[in-house]
């Protein structure tokens, strides 16, 4: 894990105040010199917390209700779950650095350890795991449509045929039309969501593309309530799973916090928290989910 800022700057000034204090003594005594060096590490100690060092987190800045930055304050449901698992590993909640984590990018920011973990609808696929590595799957959920609310023809992925859809580059969501239904099809990429239902309520797009869970937030934010709806009729299993450097040792640590995490009530509580007042109700037959095995 690396040191975050804040935790560098206060070792620092901890170690010129010691240095302050061991030239300007009037008495010089040797006690009262290793007391001080006593508290000043018992500080530092205290200031890193259990974890030592900082972590370093990816997560979404877009997604009401999963990972949303509102100034510099984070939350919804990865966020929760990313505060649970570090708590569990020994970091406070000071001691996290949030690093925004778009679609296109997760893979590079793990691979080049700009991160020590991703918390962001990320969802686990062989392809990927040729790149990354993962700890669960903590959460599953379906791709599904989102249109205007007054729209009857399209009632799935079978009837796009014809139609503007909008996805986010990089996204398993995106991939799937390409693979799966792009004939007939005109796919409009964009680096986040907020560009698509912008695009789906100007009219520029009949409809927008990714998980269910994720449509259910954006369709409820209040410049989109009214206008927007989640057609329900998913085509896919999303396994959203926490993203980790292929060389980490951590996978079998997470999946204990993801345990604890269900096994107390945690894991209910913020997946109530996140889909309130969306209409949205998990599938029960696949969450919470088994995880995979850490050797994969």
């Amino acid at each position: 894990m690396r040191r975050t800022r804040t935790t560098g700057v206060i070792a620092l000034a901890a170690t010129a105040a010691l240095a302050l204090a061991a030239c300007s003594s009037d008495d010089g005594g040797g006690d009262t010199d290793a007391d001080a060096g006593s508290e000043t590490t018992d500080t530092m100690e205290e200031e890193e917390g259990a974890g030592g060092e900082g972590l370093t987190i990816g997560i979404k800045f877009d997604q009401p209700g999963l990972g949303f930055m509102d100034g510099d304050t984070p939350s919804g449901f990865d966020v929760d779950v990313a505060k649970y698992v570090a708590s569990e590993l020994g970091y406070s909640e000071d001691q996290i650095e949030w690093v925004e984590a778009p679609s296109a990018q997760r893979e590079t920011l793990l691979s080049t350890g700009q991160v020590d973990m991703i918390f962001a609808t990320y969802s686990i696929t062989d392809e990927r795991r040729e790149q990354v590595s993962y700890a669960g799957p903590y959460f599953v959920a379906g791709q599904d449509l989102l249109v205007a609310a007054d729209n009857t023809d399209i009632t799935g992925p079978d009837a796009l045929d014809g139609k503007n859809l909008c996805s986010v580059t990089g996204s398993t969501s995106a991939q799937r039309i390409k693979d799966e239904y792009s004939e007939g099809v005109n796919l409009l990429e964009q680096p986040g969501y907020a560009e698509c239902v912008t695009a789906l309520t100007s009219g520029q797009v009949d409809a927008v593309t990714t998980d269910d869970i994720i449509l259910a937030g954006l369709g409820a934010q209040p410049a989109n309530a009214g206008q927007v709806k989640v057609v329900g009729n998913t085509f896919s299993e999303e396994r959203y799973g926490v993203g980790i450097p292929q060389e980490s040792e951590q996978c079998e640590d997470i999946n204990a916090a993801l345990t604890q995490m269900i096994e107390d009530g945690s894991w209910q509580e913020y997946i109530d928290a996140a889909t309130e007042g969306t209409g949205y109700t998990p599938n029960s037959d696949l969450n919470p989910p088994e995880f995979d095995p850490c050797d994969m």
